[in-house]
Order: C-alpha cells, then sequence, then structure tokens
C-alpha cells in the first residue's frame, strides 16, 4: 500500500514539474511589423511645423544596411526600466501668473499641458514646500521659533498655489504622479539664521524638521491632494542667494536614517517614495555611494533625483554619470527632478536650440535609465519671473500679462514629442542610431504600440531607415527637427 501511494505522489509530481516547465516555456507574444502604419510627427526649426502630422507610413522588408545607409535599430523585445511620467512644477510663480490670466487662457493653458489628446499630457508634478527662489517673497508656514510646528498652517497656498494644483489634477483626470520638495528650513532652525545663502540645519532642530515634511503632506493630502513621493532637499551642494540649506552626503545619510524615514513612517506615511540628491549630474555617483551602501538608510530609499546645471562650469552635461549610477545601483529608481533654460531674454522665446537642449537631455537620460523627468517652472511672465531675488528663466509656456496672450516656446513641443505618447508603465526597448547626427531612444506601451523619437542635430536633411527586426521604412527628418514615430 505504502510502495503504491509512493507512486502515486511521484508521478503527481513530476506531472506538476512538467506542467511548470511547459508554462515557463510561454514567452510574451514577440513585436510584428505586420500591417502596421507608422504615424509621425514632427517640429523642426525654421517651419510651422509643431508636434505635426507629417507621415503615413508602412514597413517593407529589411536587406541587410549597408554602411551608406543611416538606421535607426528598434527591438521592441530588449526592454528596460519602467516609465513614471513627464511633467513640470507648479511653483508660486507659476500659481500667481496663472491666477492672472483670463478663464479662457486658464482654460487653453490647463489643456495644453495636462490633456493627452489637446496638449502634451503631463503626469508628474512637484512643488515646493514654503517658498523658494521662483516665490514673491520668503515664507514658512509657522511662525519663527515654533520648533514644535503648533502655528502650522497652509493658509498661504490657498491663494494661488492649491487652486492651480486641483485644476492641474483634475484636467489629468486625477492621473498625477506628485512629489514635494523644500528649498530651506525656516531660518531659526539653521546656522546662519536665514533662510538664504545656503547655512545649515541644526542638529536641535532635525525632529523638528522632520516633522515639518509630516505636517506639510497631511495637509495637502487633507486638501485632496495625493503626495506620491518627496526629495529631501532641493540642490543639497548649492549655496545661493535664495533658499538654500547644505547637507553633506554624510549628513542627508543621517537625516534620513535617523529622522526623516523614521518620522515617516511613524506617522503612516512609510509609504511616500523618498528620493535623495534633487542636484545636478555631476556629484551623484559621490552622493548615491556614500547613502546607498549603509543598508540602514537604503531602505528608505526609493531613487536618486538629478538637475541637470553642471554644464556651469562651461563643461558638457554629465549624461554617463546617469548610467554610471544605474549600473551601480540598479534596483533603485533614477528621477530628473528639474531643469530649465536659464537667464531669461526675451528676444530667445523662439530660439530653437533651448527646446534641442530639452529633446537631448531628455533622449540621453532615458537611455541611461531614468524612469520619469520633470521640468521646472510650468508658466512665467513676460519678465521671466515672478522671483524674489531676480533669478529670471524661461519655461516652456509664457504669459505676457499685459496683453494675455500665452506664448508657447520650441521646448513645450520638444517636452511633448515625449510626454504626449509615452504611456505610464510604457517599458523602455532598444533603440540605436548608426549615425551620430541622430539620437534616439524608443518605449514600447502596455497596448502593443511603440514610440520611437529621433532628433536631428544637424544642419541637414536626413533619410533614415526605421529598422525593426527584418522589416524598414524609410523615413526623412528636416535639419534641426524632432519627430516622434507611432506603430
Amino acid at each position: 500500500m505504502k510502495t503504491k501511494k509512493t507512486a502515486t505522489t511521484l508521478l503527481l509530481m513530476i506531472s506538476i514539474f512538467g506542467f511548470s516547465q511547459q508554462k515557463s516555456k510561454i514567452q510574451p507574444k514577440s513585436f510584428s511589423t505586420k500591417d502596421k502604419i507608422i504615424t509621425v510627427y514632427t517640429s523642426a526649426d525654421s517651419t510651422n511645423l509643431r508636434l505635426s502630422k507629417t507621415d503615413n507610413l508602412t514597413f517593407s522588408d529589411l536587406k541587410q544596411p549597408v554602411e551608406t545607409q543611416v538606421c535607426i535599430f528598434v527591438n521592441p523585445d530588449k526592454t528596460y526600466q519602467t516609465f513614471l511620467g513627464i511633467g513640470g512644477a507648479i511653483t508660486d510663480a507659476s500659481a500667481e501668473v496663472f491666477a492672472k490670466l483670463s478663464q479662457d487662457k486658464q482654460q487653453e493653458f490647463l489643456e495644453a499641458y495636462y490633456s493627452k489628446d489637446k496638449g502634451i499630457g503631463y503626469s508628474l508634478m512637484r512643488t515646493n514646500i514654503h517658498s523658494c527662489d521662483f516665490s514673491s517673497d520668503s515664507y514658512t508656514y509657522i511662525e519663527e521659533g515654533d520648533k514644535d510646528l503648533k502655528t502650522f498652517s497652509i493658509d498661504h497656498d490657498r491663494k494661488y498655489k492649491l487652486p492651480l494644483i486641483k485644476k492641474a489634477i483634475a484636467m489629468a483626470a486625477g492621473k498625477m504622479t506628485f512629489f514635494v520638495s523644500p528649498w530651506s528650513p525656516p531660518a531659526f532652525m539653521k546656522d546662519n539664521a536665514s533662510m538664504l545663502k545656503g547655512g545649515k540645519l541644526l542638529p536641535e532642530f532635525y525632529q523638528s524638521w522632520a516633522n515639518y515634511y509630516v505636517k506639510f503632506i497631511n495637509s495637502y493630502q487633507k486638501e485632496g491632494i495625493p503626495v506620491w513621493g518627496l526629495t529631501i532637499q532641493n540642490e543639497p551642494m548649492a549655496v545661493q542667494k535664495w533658499e538654500s540649506c547644505i547637507y553633506t552626503a554624510e549628513e542627508e545619510r543621517d537625516f534620513l536614517k535617523n529622522y526623516l524615514g523614521p518620522t515617516l513612517k511613524k506617522a503612516g506615511l512609510g509609504d511616500k517614495k523618498i528620493t535623495i540628491w534633487d542636484h545636478n549630474r555631476d556629484l551623484m555617483s559621490q552622493r548615491a555611494s556614500t547613502i546607498l551602501d549603509d543598508p540602514e538608510t537604503s531602505k528608505y530609499v526609493w531613487g536618486i533625483g538629478f538637475h541637470w546645471y553642471e554644464n556651469w562650469s562651461g563643461g558638457e552635461m554629465m549624461f554617463e554619470n546617469v548610467g554610471k549610477v544605474h549600473e551601480m545601483y540598479p534596483n533603485k529608481n533614477l528621477l530628473f527632478t528639474e531643469g530649465c533654460v536659464e537667464k531669461f531674454d526675451a528676444l530667445k522665446y523662439q530660439l530653437w536650440k533651448n527646446g534641442e537642449r530639452y529633446g537631448k537631455s531628455m533622449i540621453n537620460d532615458f537611455n541611461n535609465g531614468t524612469v520619469g523627468w520633470t521640468d521646472w517652472n510650468i508658466l512665467l511672465d513676460e519678465n521671466g519671473g515672478p522671483n524674489h531675488v531676480g533669478n529670471f528663466c524661461f519655461s516652456p509656456i509664457h504669459a505676457d500679462t499685459k496683453t494675455g496672450e500665452l506664448i508657447f516656446t520650441p521646448s513645450y513641443y520638444f517636452i511633448g514629442h515625449f510626454s504626449k505618447f509615452i504611456d505610464k508603465n510604457a517599458k523602455r526597448i532598444g533603440s540605436i542610431a548608426s549615425r551620430s547626427q541622430l539620437l534616439t531612444t524608443s518605449f514600447i506601451n502596455n497596448d502593443g504600440k511603440v514610440i520611437t523619437i529621433v532628433m536631428n542635430q544637424s544642419n541637414k536633411k536626413i533619410t533614415y531607415n526605421l529598422c525593426v527586426g527584418t522589416s524598414s521604412s524609410e523615413i526623412s527628418i528636416l535639419p534641426h527637427a524632432i519627430q516622434t514615430l507611432v506603430y
């Protein structure tokens, strides 16, 4: 009897093993170009083309490419990071300018950013925890000296910022990933007794400052604004004439490990995604190593945030640093948290290279493992402000508050070539150009559609072959143009 029972058990185990082996061999269906139409959208310098549909093309059989051909090779079967979203920051400045627009222009503006159909479908949003340089003045949510935060109130934000944030989220049908960043603790918590010009958080206020994040997040969530995550400190190595605060890598690590992380967890906010660094690509590897090599701190960290201003030194953007950090810490996320074109000049509203800066950065950052990309101010006025320290900059859309008109810059359209077409949870896929004149990145959406972005950095029109497996299609791209191919 025992032998029969053993044999039955053995047969059952073999059957289960065989079934599981058969199941594991079932592969996801490979992408096919059969009957696919390639819809081409183009924006180009010295033309009227702005996210304009310029072609519907088909695939044909591919012969071996030769060296005289320019090719974009896309491999949908090679998948990489999962796409989180693209968006921009709603600062005090953006909200104050928005409030000056007529109702019609407000609607046009909201649709331009947050509608997928009528606009470019932003799905990421950042805001400042009390004042930053793009505020009309310095302010906090407490009375000076109130370390127990008994006077904490976000009433300041009710006038401009909260109404715009709510309208933007509503226009995006609630599909918004919203994160928050502080520029400086209140003056009394710092060793320089000022919110401006750097300074450091005094150790005796570490807990009070950690509690401040909790108060802010809870206050916003009571307003019906879900907070997805936070960065610990905007630009922690920059002494600025505006709100700023310095943390060494060790100081940021210890504040997170001993105060902020445990405090958020204790307050029931342990699900909030914490992003470290939030500064330029140049020092990001040192910051990542110092914090993430400590297991007790690393457990609180969702990802590493970075900006694009490292070229202040006269050098090039350090895209490769993003890729190297991704290689070192593949289980942590990379998030572009801020970038803008500095030094506002109204004569350069339509300067095409400002848009190209966005295209080049976005393609390289995504190809190096970045999951999301966040622009700086979504809206500024005809002076590149307001900004309480005169640090006037560009935004993708400006409002002339004298005429009430909206001004769309090339940057808006370059960003739109990505944000309008790539869906949340898309996967980046293999996408490689055979010539340096072209830059490219590709994603596959959950509905199976492939999105390929191609940017022509040269002064010449280029004809290239979009190559997918054993199929290809011949496409032309104008000088200094960006294309999105949907197929």
